[in-house]
């Protein structure tokens, strides 16, 4: 087993079949395919279904590219540390919850390096995703948030999955709505007032469940509630129908526009309140590179100026 074919394998699975796979790493598919077939019968397992609408992992192919990615990511933290990489692009990736904090951040990021030099890629996510991307180092990052109700669900299912939390900024409660909301004026919004409007969500999947929700005081039942899947629509439900969600406040008016507004929540005896606590995700026991460090940075001082706004 080589380094080579792990990197073939990599890339296969995230090109989606071999001919993609084989453009991307300036080979012909027929060496390409001798070489995973030589890999395959080297371990003992097949890696890939092969069909005609291209190639899907086996089970023992999910679980060899887990360690596959593992075992390349050091390879490459080795090779920018110590050896001349300058022919191969280097690659940065970070899966995220719907935060425009972590696209603005990334933006600034990106600035300061070049496209030339490394690969960028930047997924906002379901929550069950931004933790599957990062166990299997298909990103380096990864960013969610944390509240009372859902941490010891999540803490135990990246304890599972070989993960830490690092936090980075803890936020009470903000009910986000279009400036034009017929609350959008007050100081602080209880939650009978929100009642008569729809609580907007980021929709989790099959899979989801309350815990995965990316929304704080996900466990409090409302009567009206409608499902999206991206940022764009939030928005324009927001417009729309005068529906609202309830987050960390923290607003990025360069990407989302200057139509939005973000209201304290005002917590009573029936709908307490709790800290949003926002962080980011890694593999244990491998280091940041030199670029998720930078990315790092760029969020804390992002992070930091908007909370000296609020």
């Amino acid at each position: 087993m080589t380094l080579q074919q792990i990197h073939y394998v990599i890339a296969i699975s995230e090109k989606g079949s071999f001919n993609k796979a084989s453009e991307v790493l300036y080979i012909s598919q027929p060496s390409l395919t001798e070489a995973v077939r030589e890999l395959e019968k080297e371990l003992g397992i097949t890696i890939f279904h092969r069909s005609g609408k291209g190639v899907t992992l086996t089970g023992d192919g999910v679980e060899f590219l887990s360690y596959a990615r593992e075992l390349f990511r050091q390879y490459e933290v080795i090779a920018e540390r110590y050896g001349d990489n300058t022919a191969v692009k280097k690659k940065f990736a970070v899966s995220t919850q719907h935060y425009s904090f972590a696209v603005k951040s990334f933006v600034e990021l990106v600035k300061q390096l070049s496209t030339d030099e490394y690969e960028f890629a930047i997924r906002e996510v379901r929550t069950q995703k931004v933790i599957d991307d990062v166990s299997t180092l298909k990103s380096e990052i990864g960013i969610l948030y944390m509240s009372d109700f859902n941490s010891a669900v999540l803490t135990k299912l990246l304890r599972t999955n070989k993960l830490e939390f690092h936090e980075l900024i803890a936020c009470d409660a903000y009910v986000y709505l279009w400036k034009n909301h017929p609350l959008a004026n007050q100081k602080s919004i209880r939650f009978d007032e929100l009642i008569e409007y729809p609580s907007l969500s980021f929709e989790q999947g099959g899979s989801g469940s309350m815990y995965f929700d990316e929304e704080i005081l996900s466990n409090h039942q409302y009567p009206r509630t409608i499902k999206a899947t991206d940022r764009a629509t939030m928005l324009n439900l927001m417009v729309g129908l005068n529906g609202y969600t309830l987050c960390s406040g923290i607003i990025c008016e360069e990407l989302n526009g200057s139509d939005f507004t973000a209201i304290p929540f005002e917590p009573d005896s029936e709908h307490p309140g709790s800290k949003m606590k926002i962080g980011y995700i890694t593999k244990k026991n491998i280091h940041l590179s030199k670029v998720g460090k930078m990315y790092v940075e760029e969020l804390k001082e992002y992070l930091c100026v908007q909370e000296n706004i609020k």
